[in-house]
């Protein structure tokens, strides 16, 4: 939590606690840091938060903009299905082919790309897509305008409403990056476009922007993620510091080394060399399975056989897949 002591000193340099913005992914990441900032400084009320929760507070405020009263509902996924189905339903299209589970994820990638309803279907209309393109070209427009008919946003809306706002709005930008002197962001690799683009838009005035996050762990690519945030970091804000956090505390050396060879191979990466002081343990063991009931049975066996030998308890396990 490099974030909670980067807040620390920063007021120690004399900035206002309100004057720092702290944003991470998860409301437990939010809570943690909160918590840790609070412990180094009692009392003091700066914002730790996560990029929905921010974008609403400031929705709150400012949504009238894009057509929002300030009680506007923030709808989850059931309520997404559901407005989609209707809107399917009302466009006559057949939602077992098309189920708005599939139609919102597509929607979803859109808008983290910031393309409106309006621009989506100028694009298909260009270059005649696929089938489920032309049934987003058609729900989309539908299904954002019930949604602003409704007072309501789903997730993604917060953020894209924020990020238009703030590259439509010069004031409003103004306003706000000078409200948000200093900013923090964690897992900054796992930043969409819409997060990317609010970031930068606050940190023009006062570029004081520390951005923390590592490119070989960018694993949320299939919902938005762009590793590309990272990379362009040091391009779109030349005069930056970058300090490589090499030392790894958790390993052993077998594991980095096995790490190391096979994150190597990536395209798209900031070449860095982790190391360790643990001690030595045992090698990391490749194993080969014919499909994926294989590999479960496989390790399923395995575990077993280590708790009823009495080497392991069930609670010693984790499975990542």
């Amino acid at each position: 939590y490099e974030d909670a002591d980067l807040c620390l000193k920063s007021m120690e340099r004399g900035v206002a606690p309100w004057e720092i913005l702290a944003i991470t992914f998860t409301n437990k990441a939010a809570r943690e840091m909160a918590e840790r900032v609070e412990r180094l400084l009692p009392g003091r009320r700066m914002w730790v938060t996560t990029f929905h929760k921010f974008c609403a507070r400031l929705l709150r405020e400012r949504g009238e903009a894009v057509g929002l009263q300030p009680n506007f509902s923030i709808f989850d996924t059931s309520d997404q299905q559901r407005l989609l189905k209707q809107v399917l339903h009302d466009e006559d299209i057949d939602a077992t082919h098309f189920p708005p589970n599939k139609i919102g994820w597509q929607i979803s990638q859109v808008k983290n790309e910031l393309i409106t309803p309006e621009t989506f279907k100028a694009r298909f209309e260009e270059r005649v897509g696929n089938h489920m393109e032309a049934v987003v070209a058609r729900v989309y427009p539908k299904y954002q305008q019930r949604l602003i008919e409704a007072n309501a946003v789903d997730f993604d809306d917060l953020l894209v409403h924020v990020a238009l706002l703030l590259q439509e709005q010069d004031d409003l930008r103004a306003e706000w990056d000078q409200r948000f002197r200093f900013i923090l962001v964690d897992e900054y690799q796992d930043t969409n476009r819409a997060q990317y683009q609010i970031v930068a838009a606050l940190s023009q005035i006062h570029p004081n922007l520390c951005a923390t996050g590592d490119p070989d762990q960018s694993i949320y690519g299939w919902r938005g993620a762009q590793i590309e945030n990272i990379l362009r970091f040091e391009r779109d804000f030349p005069s930056v510091a970058v300090i490589r956090l090499e030392e790894n505390f958790r390993s052993t050396p077998e594991i980095l080394r096995t790490a190391d060879a096979l994150i190597a191979h990536n395209k798209q990466r900031k070449v860095k060399v982790l190391r360790t002081d643990n001690e030595s343990g045992p090698e990391v063991e490749l194993r080969l399975f014919l499909n994926g009931r294989e590999e479960a049975e496989g390790i399923a066996a395995d575990i077993r056989q280590q708790v009823e030998a009495g080497d392991r308890r069930w609670s010693d396990f984790a499975v990542f897949y």
